[in-house]
């Protein structure tokens, strides 16, 4: 593919357990594309702040934002319950959005392969992406996918916990004020609901060749 495009981006967006994720690892693979998370970059910012026993302003934040790093994001420390319910409650600050927007902008410069996921990729990080990816999946099959995952860890949750704080997440990233998830024009729709892991992965593939091939010929 390097031989023959110069660039190649792709935006993926998507609501919790809608297998955005899991689609983006696999393109990533595939194609040997950058993956960048976007969720981790608010975990990072979530875990410094309470590091900082939760005192925290714009100053402070903008540094903890220059300070974000590819080893940083992946550590496991940002996966805790506190870590999750803060990233949540910042995600919705606009100004600490457009801190995190420059990491995304750098990240896209200093990479020609790139694939960036999260819930407001295609509309404010890369709003000229070569490929746009919308993940959507029903509540249902979205809590029993994430019961699964959590039971290892908590065998006393409940499927309707799980599904009750879904239909949460997903209300308020449909409404909050800054960067609402949004289904924007140009984005091929990827409804996962009846999927096996298999078939998305050979639906996305075939989507991501196509795309390539278009621009490849210039029709895009």
């Amino acid at each position: 593919m390097k031989k023959k495009i110069k660039s190649f981006y792709v935006a993926v967006d998507g609501s919790s357990a809608s297998g955005k994720t899991t689609a983006s690892k696999i393109i990533s693979k595939e194609f040997k594309l950058k993956l960048l998370s976007s969720g981790k970059l608010y975990r990072y910012i979530a875990y410094k702040i309470i590091k900082n026993k939760n005192k925290y302003n714009k100053n402070i934040i903008k540094n903890f934002s220059k300070s974000i790093s590819e080893k940083k994001l992946n550590s496991k420390k940002l996966y805790s319950e506190s870590v999750t319910s803060l990233s949540s409650i910042i995600a919705k600050k606009k100004y600490i959005r457009n801190y995190l927007k420059n990491y995304q902008i750098d990240f896209i410069k200093k990479n020609n392969f790139v694939i960036i996921e999260g819930r407001d990729i295609a509309s404010k990080i890369i709003p000229n992406a070569d490929l746009k990816l919308f993940f959507r999946c029903s509540i249902r099959k979205k809590a029993l996918r994430r019961f699964e995952e959590f039971k290892k860890n908590n065998s006393s949750i409940k499927i309707k916990e799980v599904e009750k704080a879904l239909k949460l997440r997903d209300f308020s990233d449909k409404n909050r004020k800054e960067s609402p998830l949004l289904f924007v024009k140009g984005a091929v729709l990827v409804d996962t609901t009846n999927l096996t892991l298999n078939q998305m992965n050979s639906k996305i593939v075939k989507l991501v060749r196509k795309r390539i091939k278009q621009k490849i010929d210039g029709n895009i």
